[in-house]
This record gives C-alpha cells, sequence and structure tokens, in this order.
C-alpha cells in the first residue's frame, strides 16, 4: 500500500516537473504569436507580456503579399526538399556499401565521414565562396543545395550507421541465393526496412535546411534565390524596423517545421532508439 502511495506521488511529481519543462517550451511559441500581431508601438509601449490590444491580423497578409514572403517561403521548400532528398539517399547509399560490402578502405572512407562533424562551418566559407565563384554558382540555389548535402552527410551517416548494422542479414542472404542483383536488394530489401530511422534523419535535415542562415546569406544576393531565414531582413530599415511584421514572417517559418515534427515524432522516437549503437 505504501508502495502505490510512494509511486503515485513520484508519477506526480514527475508530470509536474515534465509539465513545467513543456510551459517553457511552448511559451515561446505562443509569445511569439502575440508579438506577430502587435505594433511598432505596442512592442515598445507595452509589458513584453501584454496581450495586443488590437491584434495586427494585416501583419500576415502584409508580409506575404508585399514582402515577396510566398517567393522566399517557396524557395525554402523547394531547397530543402532537394536537399534532404539528396542526402538521404546518399548517405543511404554510404552507409550501405560501409555494412554490407567488403573492401579494404571502407573504415577509412568512414572515418572520413566522421571528420567532416568536427569541421566548423564558418571555417569553409571563404574556400567554399571561392570554390562557387569559378564554378560561376554565387547566386545560384544549387550551391546552397550541395552546401546543405555535404554538411548534413556526416551526422546523417553516423545515424544511419547504428540502425544499418542492427539490420538481420538473412533476408539479404535469400536474395543473394535467389540470384538478387546488388541494386535490387538495396532498393527493394534494405531501404524499405529503414523507414522508422528515415523518418528521423528527415526531420534532422529539414530543421537544419529551413534553419540555415550563413550560406544563403554568403552565396545567395538575389531575391529570386532567398529562403524564409534571409528574407526576414526586408523589414529590418536603417531608420524603422517593422517588428510586427519580423515575427509574422518568423511565425510563418515556424510552422512547416511544428507541422512536420508532429506528423513524424512517433517516427523519430521510434528511429532514435532503433538507430542506438548497440554494444
Amino acid at each position: 500500500m505504501k508502495g502505490s502511495i510512494g509511486s503515485k506521488i513520484g508519477y506526480g511529481f514527475l508530470y509536474l516537473v515534465l509539465g513545467i519543462i513543456a510551459i517553457f517550451q511552448i511559451y515561446p511559441l505562443i509569445w511569439l504569436f502575440f508579438f506577430s500581431l502587435k505594433t511598432n508601438q505596442e512592442v515598445f509601449g507595452l509589458s513584453p507580456f501584454a496581450l495586443p490590444k488590437d491584434p495586427q491580423w494585416g501583419n500576415y497578409v502584409k508580409v506575404w503579399t508585399q514582402g515577396n514572403i510566398s517567393q522566399y517561403f517557396f524557395n525554402s521548400v523547394w531547397i530543402t526538399v532537394i536537399a534532404v532528398v539528396l542526402t538521404v539517399i546518399l548517405a543511404s547509399f554510404v552507409t550501405f556499401a560501409i555494412t554490407r560490402m567488403h573492401w579494404k578502405l571502407s573504415k577509412m572512407v568512414l572515418g572520413l565521414f566522421m571528420v567532416g562533424i568536427m569541421i566548423p562551418l564558418h571555417s569553409t566559407l571563404i574556400p567554399l565562396f571561392s570554390f562557387f565563384n569559378q564554378l560561376q554558382l554565387i547566386d545560384n540555389p544549387l550551391s546552397i543545395i550541395l552546401s546543405y548535402t555535404a554538411f548534413n552527410l556526416p551526422l546523417t551517416i553516423m545515424i544511419l550507421l547504428g540502425f544499418y548494422q542492427a539490420l538481420p542479414r538473412e533476408l539479404e542472404e535469400a536474395a543473394v541465393m535467389d540470384g538478387c542483383s546488388i541494386h535490387r536488394i538495396f532498393f527493394q530489401i534494405t531501404l524499405p526496412m529503414t523507414t522508422p530511422v528515415m523518418a528521423t534523419v528527415v526531420i534532422i535535415n529539414m530543421i537544419y535546411n529551413w534553419n540555415e542562415f550563413v550560406f544563403v546569406n554568403t552565396f545567395i544576393s538575389s531575391d529570386k534565390w532567398k529562403t524564409l531565414t534571409v528574407g526576414v531582413n526586408n523589414f529590418v530599415g536603417q531608420y524603422l524596423t517593422d517588428w510586427g511584421a519580423i515575427g509574422a514572417t518568423l511565425m510563418i517559418s515556424i510552422i512547416p517545421i511544428l507541422i512536420a515534427f508532429i506528423v513524424l515524432s512517433n517516427k523519430i522516437v521510434e528511429g532514435l532508439a532503433a538507430g542506438s549503437v548497440k554494444g
């Protein structure tokens, strides 16, 4: 009896702590939403915690129609999708080759990819700018897609590696006995079995690509190819900054990530658990 009471108290305390943490996690989103509905006068004249007196829904219309945010939003979507697909496919190729094929340089190649995790992003800006400039890819979305893919490959491979090592080899061995080619083994047997961990790497890559600022700000100069993270600067002027419009832009940029995370949340947990390296 005492044990059950103690466990209930323990669970109650745990839920209380988790509830407090959840409030701290969710509150910034709620604050940003109310911030996006304020005027500049309300932003500076009222308490940061005050609700908007007259919600400015027009801020969302203004940023979407006048601020070119619709173009930036579209650019963020298609650049992110292409970079994520390219990263996941290439990382799957590499991981399959390292874990399923026997060749002398497999460990060295894996080590080279893992070294990529330790390279600071900012230290590569000048070499990459010079490289893309020689290829005439400055102010070209291809430079962004290639940069995203290259920098996300090491982490994606590391996550996939543990999952691939835990996959049973019996199905692949049976497929080889039936005369199945290596390409069919990968695309029809191995790749479908990695669905749980795919959700994990997709959302991780999506969050990084969607929120990335430095590469876009360095390699892209024209409004035609800018993404949301850089486009928000349009509302920052030399003498006047439209804070409500900035809040609306940030709110619009958060919504796709929230939707993707909510939809894939269960798969993400499954993928992380299944992809952990077992001793």
